[in-house]
């Protein structure tokens, strides 16, 4: 059952939790609550060790929500895992609450929910829209953070953004044309998030809002297949390799099975999710997919509530800091750009700085990635 928590009082942390299920899979717990001020209250689960060395995870989006298979890459019989789902996101309550929600915020809550476990510090796996938290709160609160795993980096661009909302010509030829979408290629992106935003205010979402949900899941699909798509290819004709370019391939079974299975289930998907595109009213998957998206509407209009260059001062505050940060971008990411890794690291020395570059996309459970996010989070510190 969900619960308060009285943050004055940590849970005990001497008996560790069950990791397996019947299945062989992780456990994934139902959600307790930390009330987090201004009527928010955030879920958040442990699964793993709580005698091992703690992970907080943050999820992508903005408006996603942390999901079991986030707990791959780690070893939870010496790890402890701690997934929080950001205000407004996932089980965190109220649903889809965009008052009072801000990257600023979601940096307190984490603080809030450190000091609640009673932890000194923890190491932090991040993933796209969570790798722009994971350095707000490594900025704020350097003294807390063991070391960084920042998968698929975002930079909060308004080119990223328009790569995604702002589809192109071939991409219409896929997805069928929208008339509610209110822009396509060559549109300037702020009028587009602000028209986004508003469409999706409402509670129950009428035809046009659900037709844009709809589109905007179908576009974030189709995005994702382009990078597992390049990496296919690229697999099919020569390794691949885990590291940088520098480096040899790591010795690992060939990627392009994997890669294509993986591919033909997203296609399975989004041919799923064309079918459904006219179908009258709003189920369950659709009402979550209105939260998710207001929410993502609010942060992408408001630029991720991060001032222009704040970013990178927090990667060289982490350089000054001397915390370790491990750089893990999919080669062929459609979504974020891989310069953004790239040109994050070379920021920071050489000794407390590594990037890989997996034969992968965006997605953190395509084989490439996994693998290199599984070596890099299991490695001592």
């Amino acid at each position: 059952m969900s619960s308060n928590i009285n943050a004055t009082k940590p849970p005990p942390r001497d008996n560790p939790e069950r990791v397996q299920a019947a299945g062989g899979g992780p456990v994934w717990p139902q959600p307790r609550f930390l009330a987090v001020g201004r009527g928010h209250r955030m879920a958040w689960r442990t699964v793993g060790n709580p005698a091992g060395a703690p992970w907080l995870l943050l999820h992508g989006g903005p408006g996603s929500s942390c999901q079991p298979g986030m707990l791959a890459p780690l070893d939870l019989a010496r790890q402890w895992a701690i997934a929080p789902d950001q205000r407004g996101c996932g089980a965190s309550r109220p649903r889809g609450q965009t008052t009072a929600n801000t990257t600023q915020a979601l940096v307190a809550d984490l603080e809030a929910l450190r000091v609640h476990l009673g932890l000194e510090r923890w190491s932090v796996l991040a993933g796209s829209w969570g790798t722009v938290v994971a350095l707000a709160y490594a900025q704020a609160h350097p003294q807390r953070v063991q070391r960084l795993v920042l998968r698929g980096a975002f930079a909060l661009r308004r080119r990223e953004v328009g790569g995604l909302l702002l589809p192109a010509p071939g991409v219409l030829r896929t997805l069928g044309a929208e008339p509610h979408w209110p822009g396509s290629a060559g549109h300037a992106v702020p009028p587009v998030l602000a028209r986004l935003r508003q469409l999706l205010q409402s509670g129950t979402p009428g035809v046009a809002p659900l037709r844009v949900l709809r589109r905007w899941n179908l576009l974030e699909t189709a995005a994702a297949g382009r990078g597992m798509r390049r990496s296919l290819r690229h697999a099919m004709q020569a390794p691949c390799l885990t590291g940088p370019a520098a480096q040899p391939p790591a010795p690992s079974a060939p990627l392009a099975p994997a890669i294509r299975r993986g591919w033909a289930a997203l296609q399975r998907q989004q041919r799923r999710a064309l079918a459904r595109v006219q179908r009258p009213g709003a189920d369950q998957a659709d009402r979550r997919a209105l939260r998710k998206f207001r929410i993502q509407a609010h942060y992408l209009l408001h630029r991720g509530f991060v001032r222009p260059g704040e970013l990178d001062r927090a990667v060289l505050r982490l350089a000054e800091q001397g915390i370790r940060v491990y750089w893990v971008h999919g080669r062929f990411d459609a979504i974020c750009p891989p310069a953004n890794s790239r040109r994050w690291a070379a920021l920071g020395p050489p000794h407390a700085t590594h990037l890989q570059t997996p034969c992968s996309g965006h997605l953190g459970h395509e084989p490439g990635l996994l693998a290199a996010l599984r070596a890099t989070v299991r490695r001592p510190c």
